[in-house]
């Protein structure tokens, strides 16, 4: 599943529906991603109902029969379900366990205990780094936030200087790096390998964290010399919980047991380890009947890399924390409940993504990056932040950005493919402003004003997609 073969991509793709001209194809695609603009920032509808609506007007306009159109519709969406829906599931369950039993909390106080001074910043761009590998975005925020504002309270730093380290390690990994929906979704539709996606862009997210998180920070807490909100500060008696005192599940505040730093640790990247190992058998021996590859073969694919990790938690992060067999399932339903809404604009950006393929939208973009000789890891970019910019989903801009250049991948590297992913996350990150849900949680969590979070949160996710995609385009040219 980290790749799709030649004969899925047959088997999911129906017929051409329409031979419209260039200048037809573009109209239905500008009107088709101006109406999802316009029903998500002007009438606040649901980002699944809009990719399905845009959709409907990119097939009537790029003069597609609607029984065609719709019938494209769904095979995208089941499509892209099947192919990513079971990893964001297996994510999402491994971040409520990572969340619940105190590992999240276990991590930051240990590389805390260590960190200190100068270094501070550093530390806290490393935990963001290591719990967003499996966590979402929002669910990141949420748990981080509160141990930046208590840093910055107990240790007398800048807000800034704390915060922006933490939000860059989050956003850097919710963009460029499995198995987050929007490199997944990215990773279906263009065919690339997840092991080599995944390894290239934890290349790609070293010097793009550094560079918008520590280093940038030192800027920002110029810029915007702002304290910690109190209000936000979790207390008892005055003074500040340490992650060990919050309360529990049933709400008594005392002391957690917190499963071990080690354990914790190796059940994040267990993951990770599984697919970069797969990737690098696969380079090492490239023979389909070698055993030994068959074997990496199965437990480096994502699912069983995911469900591997999920299980081993069980006993390095649920019985530690006292978790016993009747509460597990209740956990995993409440890790999946919040990603119903992840999945259905997922599916729907796959809808959307089949049915530019089928309208000939997809060839219509490979003759024009010919004709204008526009690279085409520099035009996925571009159309990624322009949809971002417009929309100010991450992830739509991902999904909608994908389907349009996929037909660029057909004649890649395998490495070039996952540098088109790449450039696609990167793209996707570009200036989050009013009409990104992220813009208003970080600005109301540090307690900013619109123009500070411009200042602050807007530049450094601008950053991040400059310098992530420049970094991208540099290894196109090495590898």
């Amino acid at each position: 599943m980290t790749r799709l073969s030649a004969e899925m991509l047959a088997a999911d793709t129906v017929e051409p529906i329409t031979s419209a001209g260039h200048a037809q194809l573009g109209i239905a695609v500008l009107a088709g991603i101006a109406v999802i603009v316009l029903l998500i920032t002007k009438f606040k509808l649901h980002a699944f109902l809009s990719l399905t609506l845009g959709t409907l007007v990119l097939g009537a306009i790029a003069g597609a029969p609607l029984d065609k159109a719709i019938a494209s519709f769904t095979t995208g969406l089941g499509t892209t379900v099947a192919g990513v829906g079971v990893l964001i599931a297996l994510g999402a369950i491994l971040g409520k366990m990572l969340a619940d039993s105190g590992g999240a909390d276990q991590i930051v106080d240990t590389i805390l205990a260590k960190a200190g001074g100068r270094s501070m910043p550093w530390a806290m761009v490393l935990i963001a780094s290591v719990i967003g590998l499996p966590l979402f975005f929002e669910v990141g925020v949420v748990l981080l936030i509160p141990v930046v504002l208590m840093v910055a309270k107990r240790g007398n730093y800048s807000l800034m200087r704390i915060g922006i380290p933490a939000l860059a390690g989050l956003s850097v990994m919710h963009g460029l790096v499995p198995p987050h929906p929007g490199p997944l979704v990215a990773i279906d539709a263009v065919g690339a390998d997840l092991g080599v996606t995944l390894a290239l862009g934890v290349l790609v997210a070293i010097p793009t964290v550094i560079i918008a998180g520590p280093l940038f920070s030192r800027y920002a807490a110029r810029w915007v010399d702002v304290p910690a909100p109190d209000r936000m500060l979790p207390s008892t008696g005055g003074s500040p919980q340490t992650p060990a005192q919050r309360p529990s599940d049933d709400g008594e505040l005392g002391k957690r047991k917190l499963p071990g730093f080690g354990p914790t640790l190796i059940t994040i990247l267990l993951p990770v380890v599984l697919m970069l190992s797969k990737a690098l058998v696969d380079i090492v021996i490239d023979d389909p009947e070698n055993t030994v590859q068959r074997v990496f073969d199965v437990i480096g694919s994502p699912m069983i890399a995911l469900l591997a990790a999920v299980l081993l938690g069980i006993f390095t992060l649920l019985a530690p924390a006292g978790f016993g067999k009747e509460r597990i399932s209740p956990l995993v339903e409440k890790g999946l409940a919040p990603i119903a809404g992840i999945l259905l604009i997922v599916g729907a950006g796959g809808g959307f993504k089949q049915t530019l393929i089928d309208t000939g939208v997809g060839q219509m973009v490979l003759d024009i990056s010919e004709d204008w000789s526009i690279p085409a890891l520099l035009l996925a970019w571009l159309i990624a932040v322009a949809i971002r910019l417009a929309t100010g989903s991450a992830t739509v801009a991902t999904v909608s950005a994908a389907g349009l250049v996929a037909p660029l991948a057909a004649d890649m590297s395998t490495t070039h493919a996952a540098l088109l992913v790449l450039a696609i996350g990167a793209g996707s990150l570009f200036f989050s402003h009013v009409n990104d849900a992220g813009f208003w949680l970080v600005k109301e969590y540090f307690g900013l004003n619109v123009g500070q979070t411009i200042k602050t949160w807007s530049v450094m996710e601008t950053i991040i997609s400059v310098v992530a995609g420049g970094v991208v385009l540099l290894l196109s040219l090495i590898i």
